[in-house]
């Protein structure tokens, strides 16, 4: 288990339930490392900010975090962490590799703008 401030996936199963019970989730799929510590301490940070979305953590080297490193790969976000934005239930922005605050910041509202524009 990863030692972050945010919620934890452990299982496959628990991340369908996740984004199907959700209507915004960011998973943070990562390690222990000099970079996903940065990107799970900024992601807990921007918790407060944005209230709509629910923010979590999974273990990279867990083999239930299949899903989110196939993801990565149609994407061609090979680098650690791999983050992806799901919106009622599918994947709709993936990234991956060391992020800023202001990167971070940056995707969620993009996100939030497309859907005040649809």
């Amino acid at each position: 288990m990863l030692y972050t401030n945010l919620r934890h996936i452990e299982s496959a199963n628990q991340l369908q339930e996740t984004i199907f019970r959700n209507q915004n989730v960011m998973v943070i799929c990562g390690r222990m490392g000099a970079l996903s510590i940065p990107v799970f301490r900024i992601a807990s940070e921007l918790e407060a900010e944005y209230p709509q979305v629910n923010f979590y953590d999974m273990e990279y080297d867990n083999p239930e975090s299949e899903i989110i490193c196939q993801l990565a790969a149609e994407h061609q976000q090979l680098n650690i962490p791999v983050i992806v934005f799901f919106e009622n239930g599918k994947p709709a922005t993936v990234t991956s590799g060391m992020q800023t605050k202001e990167q971070l910041r940056n995707l969620l509202d993009k996100i939030s703008l497309q859907k005040q524009n649809s």
